[in-house]
């Protein structure tokens, strides 16, 4: 009889599951790639919490079909990377990965909304904006 070629793994560790010590949940994650609508803003939430806030514009479609659908980031960024997202500008073209969670709020006229909340997780530059021709000035004679 010939000795077997392939090994298998014993059954007792295909029936090994890990485990984790935190609760599971539910999270949903998006990748945008867009253009920033404006340039990002830093503000300030009610506890001192610094984040900053911005709108990536993604366009789907060709001529007249074009439509452009907008989410809104925020990022909770400190030292270099909150630095680097407030040096880019309004029209940089960029691929952002972040945490969707569907909201729902009731609004002052008493009906339910629903908002996406998107949760910036990284953020990459893929072009900078083309800037536009200056405006011609009249030289006062």
């Amino acid at each position: 009889m010939l000795p077997s070629l392939y090994r298998f793994p014993s059954s007792s560790h295909l029936l090994r599951r890990a485990f984790s010590t935190t609760p599971r949940t539910n999270l949903a994650r998006m990748t945008v790639v867009g253009r920033l609508a404006a340039d990002p803003e830093a503000t300030v939430t009610s506890t001192g919490r610094e984040l900053v806030k911005y709108a990536v514009g993604s366009s789907d479609g060709t001529g007249e079909n074009q439509k452009t659908s907008w989410y809104r980031f925020t990022a909770f960024a400190d030292g270099p990377r909150k630095e680097y997202l407030l040096g880019l500008k309004k029209g940089t073209l960029v691929y952002v990965e972040g945490d969707a969670k569907l909201d729902n709020y009731q609004a002052e006229d008493g009906k339910t909304h629903q908002a996406l909340k998107l949760v910036q997780r990284a953020i990459t530059a893929l072009s900078r904006p083309q800037h536009q021709q200056p405006e011609a000035t009249e030289q006062p004679s």
